[in-house]
């Protein structure tokens, strides 16, 4: 089961719920700005991803971060409240694709080559 994790008024969110829908593909979407999101959720990102590549640092959220809160944004555990703190920071959309894989952003070629070929 794919879990995709953003914000329900992003376009690039709309860009991505759309494409699984149109694809017949099954889905649980986890809007954080509504349901907030957890340390262990983001942790489990960060396994997979460098904090620096989880955080948008295009955004206007980040922008609008102290010079000490972009350094954080190297600290693993300030990164995670960072984060927790202003949901806005996370790149969009994570994907949960299950059994421990990950994939971060929109890329719908690369998205489409791992789950319309695994789905067959």
């Amino acid at each position: 089961m794919i879990t995709i994790y953003g914000i329900k008024n992003c376009d690039t969110m709309q860009k991505a719920l759309k494409w699984l829908t149109a694809n017949n593909l099954t889905f649980t979407f986890h809007d954080y700005k509504v349901s907030g999101i957890d340390k262990s959720t983001i942790a489990e990102w960060l396994k997979h991803f460098p904090a620096d590549k989880v955080i948008n640092t295009k955004g206007t959220t980040y922008k609008g971060l102290s010079d000490t809160e972009k350094a954080d944004v190297t600290n693993k555990s300030k990164a995670i409240n960072l984060m927790i703190k202003n949901t806005s920071l996370i790149k969009r959309p994570v994907w949960d694709l299950g059994n421990g894989s990950f994939f971060l952003g929109w890329d719908e070629k690369e998205l489409s080559s791992i789950l319309l070929s695994a789905n067959g």
